[in-house]
């Protein structure tokens, strides 16, 4: 066999067996959006099938006739407020972290990635007596608050690690030319960082997306649910509306999709380029 034809059958193997990966990851996705559109006896079917006989619109009729959009507001409240603050502090503090000098710098830095390294729910009863004692209990800057505590720290080193790889002489320069430090920071190291903003923002925004624990503990009205919350109530201990569920899952799914669709062609380019030092 010549070393031609061996390249190409090696080639088209891998290419078969990258495809049955992909599959295999997504087919849960299928699986979700297929049942989706199955009527309650179809889902329970036994043996069950992948694709329904027929389109049946009435899990999202009975999602939407619901308080659904109410809980995607809030959802998109909490999780766009999480990302700005997450985004203007992360930005400032790694900036500070890799352009000045103070005691105690470097602990600093680690202290801050090890922060993160604390399950979410061991943090639950700080926080609440911290927002019962700033009287913020069942309001979006509660959600923002607790979100924002675990967001920061990882967005933070990731930043960090970006504004390493910008040189500091390109700073010095635009200085020694007249330029000042907020003109330096704004015109020349923003631009260059932005790949990591992108990347903070999407991090930030899906933690906020999905955060369960803390908005079931801080939240204590209908009208202030958000999505992982509100999509809950339809499983409990003694039923499971299984259309709806995956009804709701499909479009809590969407926007995250869309996000990293209308981002990836900014952010995929330059995605290694805070990683040059760290």
């Amino acid at each position: 066999m010549s070393r031609m034809r061996r390249r190409l059958i090696r080639t088209w193997a891998l290419t078969v067996a990258a495809w049955l990966f992909v599959l295999a990851v997504s087919f849960p996705l299928i699986w979700m959006l297929a049942s989706s559109f199955k009527s309650p006896t179809e889902i329970t079917a036994v043996p069950p099938r992948l694709l329904p006989d027929a389109l049946y619109l009435g899990n999202y009729e009975a999602l939407f006739a619901g308080d659904f959009w109410r809980w995607f507001m809030n959802s998109i409240i909490v999780a766009s407020g999480t990302v700005v603050i997450v985004i203007v502090l992360g930005t400032l503090g790694a900036y500070s972290l890799t352009r000045f000098s103070y005691p105690g710098q470097k602990a600093t830095s680690t202290a801050i990635l090890f922060t993160y390294l604390f399950p979410s729910v061991l943090m639950l009863v700080p926080l609440f007596l911290i927002i019962v004692e700033l009287r913020i209990m069942n309001t979006y800057w509660a959600l923002i608050l607790a979100d924002m505590t675990f967001a920061m720290p990882f967005s933070l080193w990731l930043l960090r690690s970006y504004f390493l790889s910008v040189p500091l002489q390109v700073e010095e320069a635009a200085m020694v030319d007249g330029a000042s430090r907020f003109a330096c920071f704004f015109q020349i190291v923003l631009p260059q960082v932005m790949p990591g903003i992108i990347s903070t923002g999407i991090f930030a925004f899906i933690l906020a997306w999905d955060d369960y624990l803390f908005a079931s503990v801080f939240t204590t009205t209908a009208e202030m649910k958000t999505l992982p919350v509100g999509i809950a109530r339809y499983a409990n201990e003694l039923n499971a509306e299984w259309g709806i569920l995956m009804a709701a899952s499909v479009s809590v799914t969407v926007p995250v999709l869309v996000l990293f669709a209308f981002l990836q062609r900014r952010l995929l380019p330059d995605l290694n380029a805070g990683a040059v030092k760290a």
